[in-house]
């Protein structure tokens, strides 16, 4: 059994740093499958950033890119068996080549699309189950919101005329589900990795419509081009309650995030 769960959480990893057809996407990291509060149960806090990259189709392809610093409250189960969590952050948005007009008669300046700091928050479960010795599988699903609106303008030239127009991206939300195996290490450092599956959406409008600019085009739904990634990270006990926890995503696009959780000792209530 060990040597097939160590084959598995190689292959995992393998999947999260090469060749995964998917999307990147997290409202802040998936973290190790069982809950970092003590063996009792209890609570644990989280500060963490994350760098995502997705990709969404709709008036044409483009990428978007985000910081997103958040904080979490998790309550987990004895045992670390389960944990529900809560976060609310801010975040950034950077759609790459947003405004680049596809045609001569039309001009534009910038060519990104670029807004900061519209918060969101994020509810999330997680269940647990070890296996013996060092290793667990474990399955978590975490849902985010954006509660404003992205917005940034435009200007140029069309057909000669000069324009200026306005570009929100709102609503856009996102539920995740994935499964991950874990491997217990020397000190309680804990290794884990596995796939996901992933779905965002975000409805894009602009004040006035310009040919030549698929973002600008028309109104419309944007989704995430594809729906099937991989992750894999580390959780490091820094001692005093705290560990360091680090992890990748890897599909068509990276994304990596950083993040310090506090154990409560007594439990936190």
């Amino acid at each position: 059994m060990a040597k097939l769960l160590m084959k598995f959480l190689g292959m995992s990893l393998l999947l999260v740093l090469f060749s995964v057809p998917g999307t990147a996407a997290a409202g802040g990291l998936f973290g190790p499958p069982q809950s970092l509060s003590r063996e009792k149960g209890g609570l644990n806090t989280t500060v963490g950033f994350d760098y995502h990259e997705d990709k969404f189709e709709g008036n044409g392809t483009c990428v978007f890119r985000q910081n997103r610093v958040y904080s979490q409250v998790a309550y987990g189960g004895a045992r670390h068996l389960w944990e529900v969590y809560g976060r609310i952050g801010i975040a950034d948005l950077e759609i790459e080549d947003g405004f680049r007009s596809r045609i001569n008669t039309t001009t534009s300046s910038p060519d990104d699309f670029e807004e900061n700091e519209t918060p969101f928050g994020a509810l999330g479960a997680k269940v647990f189950l070890p296996l013996g010795g060092a290793f667990g599988i474990g399955a978590f699903l975490q849902g985010s919101f954006f509660f404003g609106d992205f917005g940034d303008e435009v200007r140029g030239h069309w057909n000669g005329a000069p324009y200026k127009a306005e570009l929100n991206v709102r609503d856009l939300w996102e539920i995740t589900s994935g499964i991950s195996v874990s491997a217990t290490a020397a000190r309680g450092i804990i290794l884990y990795a596995g796939p996901f599956i992933h779905y965002s959406e975000a409805r894009v409008t602009s004040s006035r419509h310009v040919s030549g600019i698929p973002l600008l085009e028309e109104d419309a739904t944007m989704k995430n081009k594809t729906e099937i990634g991989g992750y894999g990270g580390i959780s490091v006990p820094l001692g005093r309650g705290f560990h360091l926890n680090a992890e990748g995503r890897y599909s068509e696009r990276f994304s990596a995030g950083v993040a310090v959780t506090y154990t409560y000792q007594n439990g936190g209530l």
